[in-house]
């Protein structure tokens, strides 16, 4: 049996965006069956102005967000991590700390919509796909009995989530 909520640490290079995001829908819709966090390997100053602005009109509390190192939940006193799930393909390739506890690691990449251009409204949508993509993959973790799941099982039900996702993008 797992140990819930399932903590997760979501990943990407600036923690600007996707990881962001990814943090506010898991800590939204988790129930108290997970939670979340979200740092960067080379976090930004701050968050992207147009991932806040989405998020602050769908309703999330936002005053506490920030852009974060990963080297703040590789400590030995930081909080347990049962899953790192990195958002965009070149955190997936960098080497990451040692996390404590071992947890698992996932890739859910997605394309990166602070790196998008064009108009506002264009660059706003790259936002919005985002946030969607990522609040399928949310749903569909928290369809998973994270009760019951733990170890490689959980692996699988996450990759396939991912790759699921992933291939009607």
């Amino acid at each position: 049996m797992a140990s819930l909520p399932l903590n997760i640490l979501i990943l990407c290079t600036g923690n600007s965006a996707r990881s962001i995001l990814g943090e506010c829908l898991i800590n939204r819709l988790g129930e108290g069956r997970a939670r979340a966090d979200s740092a960067g390997s080379h976090p930004k100053e701050s968050p992207h102005p147009l991932a806040i602005a989405l998020l602050r009109e769908r309703g999330f509390d936002v005053s506490k967000l920030r852009s974060k190192s990963w080297d703040e939940f590789a400590t030995p006193d930081a909080a347990r991590i049962d899953v790192v799930i990195t958002v965009c393909d070149s955190a997936a390739a960098e080497t990451c700390p040692i996390w404590p506890g071992h947890p698992l690691r996932i890739h859910w990449g997605l394309p990166d919509p602070a790196a998008a251009t064009g108009s506002q409204a264009e660059r706003r949508s790259a936002f919005e796909r985002a946030y969607r993509a990522l609040e399928q993959r949310v749903q569909a973790l928290l369809a998973l009995p994270l009760e019951e799941l733990e170890g490689e099982a959980l692996e699988r039900a996450l990759v396939e989530i991912g790759s699921r996702a992933a291939a009607s993008a």
